[in-house]
């Protein structure tokens, strides 16, 4: 004899509407959350902004465009600390994109048995957990006596471009950009692996059905399927590199000036000014040092906006 459930019985009713509150109450603390995360963030924008305003005040746009930083003058401008934002963290994007998508690829595709891969994807996002002061420490005992020979040999061949104008002395843009590129190395691989292995297995059997070669179903198939996560990977990293304090602030030399666009030459970000000088600033410094954590500050949500309609522009096209 067949056995029947009656769904219509209290119990059941019961239990259906106990899910059905849960499911409720869940939405409603998550949008909760997501309107309070919302509201912080304004919090802080208003906060930074109010003790900007003096410096906003005085100095205007041209904060923007001036790279002078007098603290006895009372002068102050954040163009060294933008462009030493931009450029390191460009050089970083630039050496770690096409690491980060190779390593994503080796990883998500059939090249190694999986008791060989687990230990190598372990071992590449284990690099995120690394304190970024052991990162700087790292870079100046080890990465600048490697990379300064390279530097001077680059400087001594390639000196007519403006990139490489200047004689490296130790640290400078470019230790901090390879540094930096080795941090954010395990973001974009992760992301781009996650959003490798998301792709429908039947889209990699249709490529082989129609006679396409691995490498043929990756580079046409599997990268742009993938390509919306990929490009928010990259973004979200690059607002990692934006950000980063202790490593740039050991590694750049820290100079408030533009003496050339060499990146052998030493220079300063937003987030190593903040770390240098916060901690002894006072009057009109403090105010111009919060106007340059709001420059910072909208760059890295002008990078988020970025992602965002990239992720959703290339998810409405596959």
């Amino acid at each position: 004899m067949a056995l029947t459930t009656d769904h219509s019985s209290p119990m059941n009713r019961q239990r259906s509407g106990f899910a059905r509150s849960l499911d409720s109450g869940f939405v409603w603390g998550t949008a909760a959350v997501a309107i309070a995360v919302g509201l912080l963030l304004a919090v802080i924008a208003l906060q930074v902004g109010e003790d900007a305003l003096p410096a906003i005040q005085k100095f205007g746009l041209g904060f923007l465009v001036s790279s002078r930083w007098s603290v006895i003058d009372g002068e102050f401008g954040a163009l060294t600390q933008i462009y030493g934002t931009i450029v390191t963290s460009l050089i970083a994007l630039f050496l770690a994109v096409p690491i980060g998508v190779g390593i994503a690829i080796f990883l998500s595709e059939d090249f190694l048995p999986p008791r060989i891969k687990q230990p190598i994807v372990f071992l590449v996002e284990l690099l995120a957990a690394i304190p970024s002061v052991v990162y700087g420490i790292w870079g100046i005992f080890v990465l600048i006596p490697i990379l300064r020979p390279f530097g001077i040999w680059l400087h001594e061949t390639l000196g007519w471009i403006p990139l490489f104008a200047t004689a490296p002395a130790g640290p400078g843009i470019y230790a901090a950009g390879l540094v930096l590129a080795i941090m954010i190395l395990p973001i974009i691989a992760a992301i781009s692996r996650d959003a490798m292995v998301a792709v429908p297995a039947e889209l990699r059997q249709a490529a082989y059905g129609l006679g396409a070669t691995r490498w043929e179903t990756i580079f046409q198939i599997l990268l742009p399927a993938g390509f919306s996560g990929i490009a928010g990977g990259v973004m979200l990293a690059l607002g990692r590199a934006m950000g980063e304090t202790m490593a740039v602030t050991m590694l750049i030399g820290n100079a408030n000036t533009i003496d050339s666009f060499s990146i052998l030459s030493q220079g300063s970000t937003v987030a190593s000014l903040l770390a240098n000088q916060f901690a002894e600033a006072g009057g009109l410094q403090i105010s111009a040092l919060m106007y340059a954590a709001l420059v910072l500050f909208a760059l890295t949500l002008v990078v988020n906006i970025l992602a965002e309609i990239v992720v959703r522009r290339f998810s409405l096209k596959l």
